[in-house]
């Protein structure tokens, strides 16, 4: 199932975060309980067949995760994320999420909702979750299908949204922006909002394949939009225009020109929440692929893997132009959705300019911001905004 615009939404805002300060502690962490998906969905850069015996077959243990949990338990870990593919796809699912819950962690869990049962809303009722997430990929059938390419994938979603709000389980829906689906993305936006009482978030942004399939690459790129319309969905909706407005009005805080820096990460990654894939791959956010960011927990510990091997890989740092004279430099960088796990699923280097991610953040900026900004890859001013 294809991911929201963030992984993460924000944890409640108590004293204990202000205590913490600068520490690293993975608050939270995300798990991909499986790659296998019910649906085929165009754009995922993730899904497996449901019945893939491979995939199955390398998929970490009942055991494996209640000891990674344990460890995660141990290093502060408050929050956790059961995502896939498709969580409910395990047949051992509700002993998964009840056993996660009795280890005192807060669960979310992102679903497409096509597999909810009575089962699961009783589940649901006993142990309530953090939060539901829910993608919706069309407003009607023939969309919504059209994305997913499983018939009756739709009346699915639709009945598995209606067993959760009859069980009282409150869900929030979000949405990707597709090629298949932008002819009715208002559609979308007014259904999601009549389900949710959150804000309606949507990701018009879409990766690339993790397994580097060619083929479902070319999908992928088929089903994204263009800079303009990303822009021009964003423009019509008030909500996200007011956001995107608000962190353009950054874009002239930048540092003097001696706090530049050559490391590759500089956003958050690493500081408070970590990924563990279906086999066992610690990551340090959902999209980082690069083999040199993996850390096997099957051969080492949580530990290790958070206060060694992630430092370790923060501490990266670039020699290539494409990063040093372009990105680095541009006064949008914290504007743009660039970063090395994107960049090496883009272009198989973790340093490297990608031009549709900047391309869109250059629309961004001359629709949002208050100036005009030099060309895609041209830095208007020496420095970068600090978020």
């Amino acid at each position: 199932m294809r991911k929201g615009l963030v992984s993460f939404r924000p944890l409640p805002d108590f004293p204990l975060w202000n205590r913490l300060g600068n520490k690293r502690i993975p608050l939270s962490f995300e798990l991909e309980v499986t790659a296998r998906c019910n649906n085929d969905c165009r754009h995922c850069y993730i899904n497996l067949p449901a019945d893939d015996r491979s995939a199955l077959g390398e998929e970490m243990t009942a055991t494996e995760i209640g000891a990674l949990a344990d460890q995660a338990v141990s290093l502060g870990s408050l929050w956790c994320l059961l995502t896939g593919g498709e969580p409910l796809l395990r047949e051992d699912f509700s002993d998964l999420y009840r056993m996660l819950k009795k280890k005192g962690l807060l669960v979310s869990l992102f679903t497409n909702a096509c597999l909810i049962t009575a089962e699961h809303v009783a589940l649901f009722r006993t142990y309530p979750p953090r939060d539901i997430e829910i993608t919706v990929y069309g407003a009607t059938e023939a969309t919504y299908e059209r994305v997913t390419r499983i018939p009756g994938s739709y009346a699915a979603f639709r009945r598995g949204l209606t067993l959760l709000k009859e069980g009282g389980i409150k869900a929030d829906l979000k949405a990707m922006a597709l090629r298949s689906n932008v002819h009715e993305f208002p559609a979308i936006a007014r259904f999601c909002r009549e389900w949710s009482t959150n804000p309606f978030r949507y990701d018009p942004l879409l990766q690339l394949r993790f397994d580097g399939n060619a083929e479902r690459n070319d999908e992928i790129g088929n089903e994204r939009l263009t800079a303009e319309e990303i822009v021009a969905i964003e423009t019509a909706d008030p909500e996200r225009s007011a956001a995107l407005q608000k962190r353009c009005a950054q874009v002239d805080r930048l540092p003097p020109a001696q706090e530049l820096t050559d490391r590759l990460f500089q956003c958050g990654t690493g500081s408070g929440s970590f990924v563990v894939s279906c086999n066992g791959l610690f990551r340090l956010c959902s999209a980082l692929w690069q083999p040199d960011c993996l850390y096997d927990l099957r051969r080492g510990t949580l530990a290790e893997a958070w206060l060694a091997f992630t430092p370790a890989v923060l501490a990266r740092t670039s020699k290539n132009p494409g990063y040093l004279e372009k990105c680095r430099l541009c006064p949008l960088m914290n504007q743009c959705q660039w970063c090395p796990a994107q960049a090496y699923l883009e272009c198989g280097q973790l340093d490297e300019w990608c031009a549709y991610y900047c391309q869109v953040a250059h629309r961004r900026s001359e629709a949002f911001g208050k100036r005009k900004n030099a060309a895609p890859g041209v830095p208007a001013r020496k420095g970068r905004v600090e978020a």
